[in-house]
């Protein structure tokens, strides 16, 4: 209850707009504290534990004195709830998170100016609405990419062109059902998953954007939802799990991540991924400073590592993802290739539904249903009412 509450008062505070302010920006980088906390999701900040190819620590740790405490978390909520809490410097935020985390006072503005990268950002980056608020930077861009459609080489003879096979029962191209085989994203920003396929299917619903639902839409949104409800055998949120569900317990459809899929296939198991007709959802992450951090000096010296250092190369290879500093495709500093973050997405970012919270005034109608209602109708949801 303690987060849904949390939730709840934030989405009010977003509908009355992006207006909160948080503490003062830092104007010079002084000396490392000696180490940096990190609320990151699963795969992002690697030091070689996984593979010893893929590490973007040690180097930085040696070079600055700063060790690295890294806290994964698997959904935005849970990010936002670690950072309601404190004792952490930074946070991976999703789109869904970084507004929320700005109006609730739980981040500070960052001045870029002590980021000697930020020019090699992406100019589609920048300036993109889930940091920056009246002008101001709340963080610097990390990763990006789509919710792609994952699936078993083995239960589909050709890709699926629809995310009609998680959405609607159906007899799949090995004679089964996919009742009980597929899966669904447990947050409530899955919710605008089922949004986009009625865009695409239900046209006469009007919706202009899977964030932005009045309450018709919105009711569509959950029966479709609950219709889901009876075919879906786990709701995910680990990554790792899905990874296991697909090897073992029989799974053989489901929104993912890049993620996921590159380590299935390392290990030459049937999978591939497709963005379906109806397009998708996805994510634009952003690196964000707690209102509160104790170690202010060590995490400008990571944002600026992120940005300058093998990591958005690798890190793009490693999860699948496109980099923020479009060169790392090309600059030889790490893994990456021009045509690697073609295979990514790196030339679909119009096409990709970015995670952002939802609030009561929104863009394309007059009123919309608010985050925290997404939040209490999806357990609903996942509950079976």
């Amino acid at each position: 209850m303690k987060s849904l509450k949390s939730c709840t008062a934030i989405a009010l505070a977003l509908s009355f707009g992006g207006q909160a302010v948080a503490a003062e920006m830092l104007n010079e980088i002084g000396p490392g504290e000696g180490e940096v906390s990190i609320v990151a999701w699963p795969g992002y900040i690697e030091r070689g534990e996984t593979d010893p190819k893929f590490d973007w620590v040690t180097k930085f740790e040696e070079a600055t004195g700063c060790k690295v405490n890294i806290k994964t978390a698997n959904t935005s909520d849970e990010m936002v709830a670690l950072m309601n809490e404190g004792g952490f410097d930074l946070v991976t935020a999703s789109g869904d998170a970084s507004l929320r985390l700005v109006a609730g006072k739980r981040v500070q503005p960052v001045n870029v100016d002590l980021i000697e990268s930020w020019e090699t950002v992406d100019d589609r980056l920048k300036n993109a609405p889930w940091h920056t608020v009246d002008g101001v930077h709340y963080g610097v861009p990390y990763m990006w990419g789509p919710n792609i459609l994952m699936y078993s080489t083995e239960a589909f003879k050709e890709a699926p062109t629809s995310w009609k096979v998680v959405f609607e029962e159906m007899t799949l191209d090995d004679g089964k059902s996919n009742k009980g085989r597929v899966q669904a994203y447990d947050g409530p920003i899955h919710i605008a998953d089922a949004a986009l396929y009625l865009m695409h299917n239900k046209p006469e619903l009007g919706i202009k954007s899977p964030y932005e639902l009045n309450q018709e839409q919105y009711d569509a949104a959950l029966e479709l939802l609950r219709q889901q409800r009876q075919l879906v055998g786990r709701y995910w949120h680990d990554a790792f799990i899905q990874i296991d569900d697909f090897k073992n317990e029989g799974v053989v459809a489901s929104g993912s991540w890049p993620f996921q899929v590159n380590l299935l296939k390392a290990d030459s198991e049937p999978v591939a991924s497709v963005i379906p007709v109806e397009g998708a959802t996805g994510w634009a992450d952003t690196t964000m400073m707690h209102v509160d951090a104790a170690h202010p000096n060590c995490a400008y010296m990571w944002m600026e590592h992120t940005l300058s250092s093998n990591l958005q190369s690798d890190l793009s290879v490693w999860f699948g993802a496109n980099p923020s500093v479009p060169a790392a495709c090309t600059d030889g500093r790490g893994m990456q290739t021009a045509e690697g973050c073609t295979a990514n997405g790196m030339d679909d970012f119009e096409k990709i539904r970015f995670w952002t919270t939802p609030v009561s005034q929104c863009e394309s109608q007059g009123e919309c249903v608010p985050y925290y209602r997404w939040v209490s109708d999806y357990i609903g949801v996942i509950g079976g009412r």
